[in-house]
């Protein structure tokens, strides 16, 4: 693997890895732009656009842009996140050119055609739609909500039905014009592939693009909170979580080492206490979500009614408990999950590229391999222990759906966790 980063003119990044044993690359453009740079009147914007991005430019149609990539056996997708919006493409390597031409078409060209919008909105609110009726989907927008309340990064990513109802194509050009600047995007590529001729086509695409001002997204500013929703299902679908670390945060790695040890497999001990144990649930497991400056920790848990009022009280006393019990073979086992994570990310071509593009965001460089694994290698029993009581020392955040009547009260969770 080699690693190759070259800023362009206009303040665009190119960053390519070349993968000696495949036949294939993968691309695209990663726009440092998500639900999180939404305002109130416009969240969903991020995501229309998105949709809308593939429904014809100046120079191709809808089907145009679906029967060239797919002529030369190629994929073509996109993505929304909270913080980045990728349009990205996998395609084998003697047809780059291909992709790389469409990918700047779709960036550059879009027409956002009123009729086409028309279309793809019902699509988007059919989308928020079976979210909605998702429980085990939506509740993590619930989550997200409580954590971070009144402000972007607590907002949706698919948006408000009613304010998608309500864009326009204007919307949508003011918002790509503010923020698909080439200071905030990211060309990265991974697979059989030249550095140099990439940066080549790449410069020739985006020539016309010009450097623009970089608005940064407000702070973000963790409250925690309650919400729960009675609906009749079998089960709750029941979230608890705390303040977490950002990406720059001394302790990002140990609390993500804290999310595979406390839920992150069969052997962890959430999982042996409470599903091989005791029964309560069915699926249990923990995630760490960073951002730029800060994070969101969470453990998600499916139990039936009747085993609500059980599981909150054993969570919360295991969480406790591993403030001061981690062992090191529970260690050994999460950081090999984590290495196992890390060299099959190496292992894929979209993957990589994904990889690198969001190193290159966030860091401004790309991570060496051997450097992740040293600083996960380094951790201690005791680091994952004092990250573990650093999560419980934030104001929890509980979101739950179904039938919630055996839920305790957030101020008796609360006062369970402070024992720590």
């Amino acid at each position: 693997m080699t690693v190759e980063v070259t800023r362009l003119a206009n303040g665009m990044t190119v960053v390519t890895d070349r993968l000696e044993t495949v036949e294939t690359v993968s691309l695209g453009v990663w726009v440092q732009a998500g639900a999180r740079f939404e305002t109130a009147a416009n969240n969903g914007v991020s995501h229309l656009l998105e949709h809308m991005a593939f429904k014809g430019t100046k120079q191709r149609s809808a089907r145009d842009i679906a029967e060239e990539i797919e002529a030369v056996g190629g994929h073509l997708n996109a993505f929304t996140s909270r913080e980045i919006t990728a349009f990205h493409a996998t395609i084998l390597k003697d047809n780059v050119d291909v992709a790389i031409d469409i990918i700047g078409d779709i960036l550059q060209n879009s027409i956002f055609d009123q009729q086409e919008l028309e279309r793809e909105r019902e699509v988007v609110l059919q989308e928020i739609g079976q979210a909605f009726d998702t429980p085990d989907d939506i509740v993590f927008d619930h989550f997200q909500s409580t954590a971070f309340p009144d402000q972007p990064l607590g907002r949706p990513v698919l948006g408000p039905p009613e304010i998608v109802a309500s864009m326009t194509r204007d919307t949508l050009m003011g918002y790509m014009g503010t923020h698909y600047t080439p200071s905030r995007m990211i060309f990265s590529a991974a697979g059989k592939l030249d550095h140099h001729a990439i940066v080549a086509m790449v410069e020739a695409q985006f020539a016309g693009v010009e450097a623009g001002i970089v608005e940064q997204p407000a702070a973000a500013l963790y409250k925690g909170g309650d919400r729960r929703e009675t609906r009749d299902l079998e089960q709750v679908h029941f979230v608890l979580g705390f303040e977490s670390a950002g990406f720059h945060d001394p302790d990002y790695y140990s609390i993500a080492v804290a999310a595979s040890t406390l839920a992150g497999g069969m052997s962890s001990r959430l999982f042996q206490e409470i599903r091989e144990k005791r029964g309560l649930v069915y699926s249990i497991y923990g995630f760490n979500s960073a951002y730029a400056d800060g994070g969101l920790f969470g453990i998600y848990a499916g139990t039936g009614e009747q085993g609500l009022a059980e599981l909150v009280p054993v969570l919360c006393d295991e969480l406790i408990k591993s403030t001061s019990s981690i062992e090191e073979k529970e260690l050994g086992r999460a950081r090999a999950q984590m290495r196992t994570g890390i060299v099959m990310s190496l292992e894929s071509t979209a993957a990589r590229a994904e990889q690198i593009a969001r190193q290159i965001a966030v860091f401004g460089r790309v991570l060496p391999i051997e450097e992740l694994m040293e600083k996960v290698d380094a951790l201690s029993c005791t680091d994952i222990e004092r990250a573990i009581s650093r999560l419980l020392s934030s104001d929890p955040t509980v979101a739950a759906i179904g039938p919630v009547g055996r839920l305790p009260s957030y101020d008796e969770i609360a006062n369970r966790l402070r024992a720590a």
